[in-house]
């Protein structure tokens, strides 16, 4: 087995891997990110013309946790968290630099981000996750609904985590070669191929209690991964047009996830008076 090698069940039957060419619309995040510094340009037009009083958004009570896809940091998210903090949202970083290592550490340390989120603000959290990020959020909210009211992911390929492009094997297969060299911290060849990549493919397909809302989104312009694989059949799917890179800075993408993220009246279970 080479360092290359996924586990057949990441790629079950019925999906595959974007064609060769299909990487090249991920070029489409520079109109995506300047989409996004049109539209604070036209907010900050709008803000002179509001009165102050009226400025400031009413505060959800619910926190958001938003957690990275692979290879990226908290810092690839920083302007949808802007975003949604102007909305009044509470956003939290995930505290990942660089999503790049054992897939059960870093759901772990997820897991007890939670939890201190979730103790400090006195009610359940929402999370948003991005590609890689969302299958781990995923599993997480599966196994703590104690912990997590919603979750939102984009382009996580949550059926097939082999389905994705070439570009990114080779990534990981480097990643495995520095683990096998004695650098720790990475992604090893079990993550990719033995036991612990079971365990996060499993815990990743497990049923969410009825109090989670799950909200999948997808784009059949993803360069990265098969967007077929992102459509989990426990969610509400939802298609928005944008590149995988671009689904974390389009201001078109971050709506719908602003939208997707506000409670479900018939599930919020949070008690008012213990939010401070």
């Amino acid at each position: 087995m080479t360092p290359t090698t996924l586990a057949d069940f990441l790629l079950p039957d019925g999906f595959g891997r974007p064609r060769m060419h299909a990487v090249l619309g991920e070029g489409w995040v520079v109109a995506e990110a300047g989409r996004y510094a049109w539209d604070v340009m036209s907010q900050r037009r709008d803000r002179r013309h509001t009165p102050y009083a009226h400025r400031a958004p009413a505060r959800w009570d619910e926190p958001v946790l938003l957690v990275p896809g692979f290879m990226a940091g908290d810092g690839s998210l920083a302007l949808m968290r802007r975003t949604l903090q102007q909305q009044g949202v509470r956003t939290y970083r995930s505290h990942i630099r660089s999503n790049v290592g054992c897939t059960i550490d870093v759901a772990a340390q997820m897991e007890m981000r939670l939890e201190s989120v979730a103790q400090r603000r006195g009610s359940k959290v929402r999370i948003v996750g991005h590609s890689l990020g969302g299958m781990l959020a995923r599993g997480v909210a599966a196994r703590r609904p104690d912990l997590v009211s919603g979750l939102v992911t984009l382009g996580s390929p949550m059926l097939a985590p082999g389905a994705h492009h070439v570009s990114l094997c080779a990534s990981v297969a480097m990643l495995v070669r520095l683990s096998r060299a004695g650098f720790g911290g990475l992604m090893s060849e079990d993550c990719v191929a033995g036991a612990c990549a079971r365990q996060s493919f499993d815990d990743g397909r497990l049923s969410l209690a009825p109090s989670v809302d799950f909200t999948a989104l997808y784009s059949k312009r993803d360069g990265i991964v098969d967007w077929r694989a992102c459509i989990d059949p426990g969610a509400k799917a939802v298609e928005v047009r944008a590149s995988h890179i671009g689904m974390a800075v389009d201001p078109r993408v971050i709506a719908v996830v602003t939208e997707a993220l506000r409670p479900v009246p018939s599930l919020v279970e949070v008690d008012r008076g213990e939010i401070a």
